[in-house]
Parts: C-alpha cells; structure tokens; sequence
C-alpha cells in the first residue's frame, strides 16, 4: 500500500548502519570542511536523559547529532525530522530519526508523543531544530515552534541543552565549522508553554551571539573536533 503524505515514519535503529555510516560522515566533513571545531559547557551524566536544541541553517545539520552523540555523548539518540527529508534519504531512521509533518497538527502530535516516549529509554536523548525549517543564520530572533516546550513539560526529568552552529566562509575556501555546546537551561516546572518557548530562545540567541564572535576571533577557545 502507498504511504500518504502523512504517515509517521519511526526511527529503526541499526547498530552496523550506525557505525559505518559515522566513518563515512567523520570522512565527509573532513573532505568539505577545513576545520571543524566544538566547546563544550554540557555532558550527560551517567543514565542522565537529555533534549539537545539546535538552529537550522543547512542540510549539514542533520549530521551533526551523530557525530556528537558518537565522539562525546554517547547516548541513545533519536531525532525528529521533517517527513520530506527523510522519505527523500530514508537512511536517517538507520541512525535514530522519526519524522514529523510541521503542516499536519495530528501528525505534530504523533511525533510529539513518540518523542517524550522515546526519552524513556535508559541513558537517551533527543536532537530536535524547535525553528521547524531550515531559516538564514541569525542573532537578532529565533522564532520556535511550540514541539520543544511541550516535551519539555511532560520531561522535567531530562536536561534541556542548547546547541549552536555557525558556518564561517571568511578564512579559507572551505568554511569552517563551529559548534557550541551551552549549560543545561534552569527553567520552572510550573513555566507555561510561551514562557519556555521564550527562555529557550534566549539562551540559544545568547549561544549564537557568542559562537559567531568567537568564530571570526584570531585566539578563538574552540578545540579542533574533527
């Protein structure tokens, strides 16, 4: 039977997928990249559960969870992906992803609740991009869908972390990649869903002013990653 256009696709996990295509992806960034740099504030404790949030600015972004996952997190990760993208390369279930629909409320809903269920397996996280699409990077304003705060709400057991990701072109003809890592966001359990969205992001705008800065400073701290 055809899929229709809103049908859930959920992640199925592949331990020999996973491993080799994270050598192809370490293979890929070094071939396009010519430096890919990370500072890190956040790691995970042991069996700690955490939602790591990211802005979306290119295709790239949908590798960077594996390979942070892979070299520092190490834990059992999923994502949540536009269905487009995954239907077009269906091999991101094999590392973790679930798709979403943004224009389908019931399918939102879905992926919502398979997230938070998802978040109850020992030592997890979850990568998500709260802007719902790929926007031009920027510092002024990041407008979040509501999906972000909602999990958050119904996990206040897990970390939320904010994660940045800067692309600079100016110091060679490959760009450089930054990635920035902040501290886990101290929010309130009784916050409603427009405050969360809020404070969420704040943090990640702060992040972003600090990584795009940093990234055209000659004595950056950022550590070479791959």
């Amino acid at each position: 039977m055809k899929q229709s256009q809103s049908d859930f696709i959920p992640a199925r996990e592949s331990a020999l997928f996973i491993a080799l295509f994270d050598w192809y992806v370490r293979f890929l960034f070094r071939r396009r990249f010519h430096r890919v740099w990370l500072q890190q504030r956040y790691g995970p404790g042991e069996n700690g559960k955490t939602i790591y949030y990211l802005n979306h600015t290119s295709w790239w972004d949908g590798l960077i969870p594996l390979l942070l996952n892979r070299k520092r997190f190490r834990q059992n990760a999923r994502a949540m992906m536009e269905e487009k993208q995954m239907k077009q390369h269906g091999f991101f279930k094999k590392i973790g992803a679930f798709s979403v629909t943004p224009d389908n409320p019931r399918s939102v809903i879905k992926s919502l609740r398979y997230a938070v269920k998802s978040l109850d397996r020992p030592n997890s996280s979850l990568f998500i991009y709260p802007e719902g699409r790929i926007v031009p990077f920027t510092t002024n304003h990041l407008t979040f869908q509501k999906g972000l705060a909602w999990i958050a709400e119904k996990r206040q057991d897990t970390d939320v972390v904010p994660i940045g990701i800067y692309f600079n072109y100016a110091k060679s003809d490959k760009p450089e990649l930054f990635i920035k890592i902040g501290d886990s966001v101290e929010y309130k359990s009784d916050d409603n869903t427009e405050s969360l969205n809020a404070l969420f992001e704040q943090h990640l705008m702060k992040l972003l002013t600090e990584i795009k800065e940093e990234a055209h400073s000659p004595n950056h701290t950022f550590h070479r990653f791959i």
